[in-house]
Order: structure tokens, then sequence, then C-alpha cells
């Protein structure tokens, strides 16, 4: 009983080791990074610790038979193990994944060369005459989520009213120049590149409309630059909490992170510099595109096309703590858009409500599917020309709402 006592705990300990050993690898990996070395070694560095606790996990697993020629079965069982463990792990860590094939031009694709020196792919829309005297600009989502073509085609059509009309991706995402450090990314960068961009263009003020995570930028921008914004309309917002995580963007839905993934997200928490030289921005969009294809959500949309730009998704735009609070000073109309389905809270865009003093929110129900659609259309029409709205006063989702509460 005491042989079959100590033989259970050994297997018992062993398999604890066995499930240390993931954990280890990656403490050793992110050490190695924080001292400055290079992808390599510490990538190296970290299977090499994964590699020997893996191994002494088998020992403790398998107990050492009394023959001679057991003891060299089991050596050469283990071994073999060993092996095939630690080469699955190291092409699955060290195996870059396919790279995305770079986003075409599309049609009217011009560049913008900032004094910020960021670099910003954009189209713009006019129609014959301009008779408005503030352009629209678009600001897309994610962080790092764009869709120049659709979405120009699609915002473009506001020209019809008289507007000249603006849709950039934003520094790091789609068609836009990537920066070589990571470090660079952030909401101040993308409030100076907006802000750049108003000068740029000659316009006194601009008409904003953004989408999910745009509306972060809208906020920052009409905080800082309240009086360049005459008016502002968010599709379905998210943002004003102080931050964002950047790994969880990273996890595929319902299933196990691989050896890969792991390394990149423990790298990103302890070196974003260190991530960025080891995943780079093509690996890391790449894998950005499978994720959000695997992604549930409450209905079907349609996918981005050009979400390169993998890096900045993952950084995120983590927002003052005092946003929400800076917004009360902010005397701008804005226009909050939610519809029976999309990714972001409702208590998101109510936070926007409460927080804008000359705010109002919009219901569309079933009319609103992403955002491209003609009842979005014809709502930002009227709004942006100052025409009479029908709002949503209640404080809850309405009946029929079906994304998250």
């Amino acid at each position: 009983m005491v042989s079959v006592a100590r033989l259970a705990g050994r297997v018992v300990a062993g398999a604890g080791v066995l499930a240390l050993s993931p954990m280890l690898g990656l403490a050793g990996l992110a050490g190695t990074a924080m001292v400055g070395a290079r992808p390599v070694v510490f990538a190296v560095a970290g299977l090499a610790v994964f590699a020997s606790v893996f191994f002494l996990g088998l020992l403790l697993c398998v107990p050492r038979p009394r023959a001679v020629w057991g003891r060299w079965v089991r050596a050469v069982a283990l071994l073999a193990v060993e092996a095939l463990v630690v080469w699955q792990a190291a092409a699955a860590t060290l195996g870059p994944p396919p790279s995305p094939v770079a986003p075409a031009k599309v049609a009217g694709q011009r560049e913008w060369r900032l004094p910020t020196g960021s670099r910003l792919a954009y189209v713009r829309t006019a129609p014959k005459r301009v008779t408005r005297a503030e352009p629209v600009v678009f600001l897309h989502g994610g962080p790092g989520v764009g869709d120049l073509e659709r979405d120009a085609a699609f915002y473009g059509r506001l020209a019809s009213v008289g507007f000249e009309v603006y849709v950039y991706d934003q520094l790091g995402a789609g068609r836009s120049a990537l920066l070589d450090d990571p470090r660079g990314y952030g909401l101040d960068r993308d409030v100076a590149d907006l802000e750049a961009v108003r000068r740029l263009i000659g316009a006194e003020r601009l008409n904003l409309v953004a989408r999910d995570h745009g509306a972060q930028l809208a906020a920052a921008y009409l905080v800082r630059h309240p009086g360049r914004v005459a008016r502002a309309a968010l599709y379905s917002p998210d943002g004003l909490t102080p931050s964002r995580p950047a790994t969880s963007a990273l996890l595929t839905p319902g299933a196990l992170p691989g050896p890969r993934t792991l390394a990149v997200a423990t790298l990103l928490q302890v070196d974003p510099v260190a991530a960025h030289a080891f995943a780079g921005d093509p690996g890391l969009s790449a894998h950005l595109a499978r994720v959000r294809g695997a992604a549930a959500a409450p209905c079907p949309s349609p996918a981005e096309e050009d979400a390169a730009g993998g890096y900045v998704a993952l950084a995120g735009r983590p927002a003052p703590a005092s946003l929400r609070t800076d917004l009360g000073a902010v005397n701008v109309p804005v226009l909050i858009v939610k519809g029976a389905c999309d990714t972001e809270s409702w208590s998101a865009a109510a936070a926007y409500r409460q927080a804008l003093p000359d705010a109002r929110l919009a219901y569309l129900g079933e009319a609103a599917g992403r955002d491209r659609n003609t009842a979005h259309l014809r709502l930002l029409k009227a709004f942006l020309i100052d025409r009479p709205l029908t709002a949503y006063e209640g404080d809850a989702p309405p009946p029929g709402y079906k994304g998250p509460a």
C-alpha cells in the first residue's frame, strides 16, 4: 500500500510540474525579454525553461524501473516524448503565421503627410458645389480596424447634401503607415493627427462621424478642441472607460490559445516593444483577422475587409480617467445612435449621453444593421443639416434590443 501511495504521489507531483511548465516557460521568456535580449534569444530561453521543467515532470510521472533494460526503455521513451513536445512547441512559437496580403489601393485613395509624422491614407468625396462650410470626417473603430473602401463609398453619400466627406485610416491601421516603435500609438497621437488633418484641409470646424471605438477619439478631440467641432454623430459608441485590455483581442473565442499567442500576450504585458519585434505587424494582423472571423456577434455583420495593422489594435487607446468628466464642459450637438443589434453595450451609449450636455440618443431598432444602411444615412443627413429628430428618452434598452446591456 505504501508503494502504491508513493507512486500516486509521484504521479500527482509530476502532473503538477507538467502543468507548471508552460507558465514557467513564459516567465523565462518574459524575464529574458525585460533585460533587452533579442527575440531569438528570449524565445529560445523560454523554450529552454519549458523543456527543462517539462522533462522533470515526465521523470516524476514515470518511476525508475529496477531492471537495467527497463531504465533504458524509460529513458528512450521519455526523451522521445520530450523531443516531440518541445519540437511542436518550438514550431508553434517560432514559426510565424501566414502574412496577410497588403490591401490594394481603393478608388480615389490619397495620402496625407502630417506635421505629426503620420502618413494617413484617405478618400475625399465632394459634391459638384460645396454648400456646407464644415466637412464631414469619419472615424473608424477597432481600434485599428478600418474599411476604407466601403466606408468611403457609404459615408461619401453625405456629399449629396453639400458636404465634403473625408474617410481615412488612422495611424497603424488599414492602408496608413505603421510605426517601428509601437509606443508611438495612442489616443494623444490620434487626436494630434485629427487636428493636423483639420488644419491641412483648411476647415474652421469639422463634423465628426464615428463608429464604436472611433467615438473615443471623437470624445477626446471634443475635449481638447471643442471650438473645432460643429456636430458629432457616434454610432454604437464605446471607449469612455480609462483603459482597455491589450491582450483580449488575441484570444480566439472558444479555443485554447496556442504557444505563439501566449508568448505574444505575455510580451505585451511586460515589454510591448519586444512583442512587436517578436511578432511584427504582418503576423499580428493575420492572427487578428482569424480571431475576428471566429468571434461571435449578437447579429451577423459584414467583416471588415482591410483591417490591417495588428499592433495598434492590441495596444488599444487607453482613455484618461477624466474624459467622462471633461465632456461635461463640451457644448456641441452630439447624436448617439444605437440599433437593435450591435457589438457595443447599451450602458456605453448611456454614458456618453449622460456625460455630454447636448447629446441625444436615437434608436433605429432592426433598421440598423452594422451601420451602413439607408436608415442610418437618412438619420445622419437630418442631424448634420439640423432637421428635427425623434430621440429615444428611456434609460433602459427598448424591447427587441439584442446587443449587450
